[in-house]
């Protein structure tokens, strides 16, 4: 996961010419996986599961926006999201996957791209995350400040996002989160350069083919 406000996730689409979004991600993914990139991903209205071993992020920043786009129906849908925004991040082991139904077969195909597993992480700066569920194993933050206005934090909003500047934020000046499960709608990060890429296309969803 971009909804109005970033994309969410690159490797998703299936179809070659049935369902567009999937070329497009492909394409994506080579030019990713060549060297960073300007990265702004979103998944058509749907929401991705997202995995990774660790997550080192520094000036971190988290506050609430909304989500705007159209949805497989086409019919424009909103999702409450907290935001997790970083000025640089390195990523161990992560892994995105995203589910596309088929409507005419039938059949939902999943898309999983995994990179960061090989010793070296993958790395991102001017990372923004629309999360909408969030688990981690431990998740430790330094210098912490809790209720700071979002249009104060170290990482501010993006001017087109639907947010109330004067919102609720928190922030630290170094998170770690370890074993990481999350949903998203949407990723951005101004770039984004992936080690050991792999991404595969499979029918069926579930465990066997998404990250979690």
């Amino acid at each position: 996961m971009e909804s109005q406000v970033r994309g969410g996730t690159r490797w998703k689409r299936f179809a070659v010419v049935m369902v567009p979004s999937v070329a497009a991600t492909a394409a994506i993914g080579v030019a990713l996986a060549q060297g960073a990139l300007a990265a702004s991903f979103s998944v058509s209205g749907q929401d991705f599961k997202v995995h990774a071993d660790k997550l080192v992020g520094y000036d971190f920043t988290q506050y609430g926006a909304i989500d705007t786009g159209k949805g497989l129906d086409g019919k424009d849908q909103a999702h409450p999201v907290a935001v997790s925004a970083f000025d640089h991040a390195n990523i161990t082991n992560m892994c995105q996957s995203v589910v596309t139904p088929i409507p005419f077969l039938g059949k939902n195909v999943t898309l999983k791209l995994t990179a960061g597993d090989k010793g070296t992480d993958v790395t991102a700066k001017n990372l923004y995350i629309d999360v909408a569920n969030l688990d981690a194993k431990t998740a430790d933050f330094e210098d912490m400040d809790i209720g700071v206005a979002a249009g104060s934090a170290k990482m501010k909003p993006k001017a087109d996002e639907k947010t109330n500047p004067f919102g609720f934020a928190q922030q630290a000046d170094k998170a770690t989160l370890t074993d990481v499960h999350q949903t998203a709608w949407a990723t951005t990060a101004g770039t984004f350069s992936l080690s050991n890429l792999h991404m595969e296309l499979n029918w069926g969803d579930g465990p066997k083919y998404e990250c979690y």
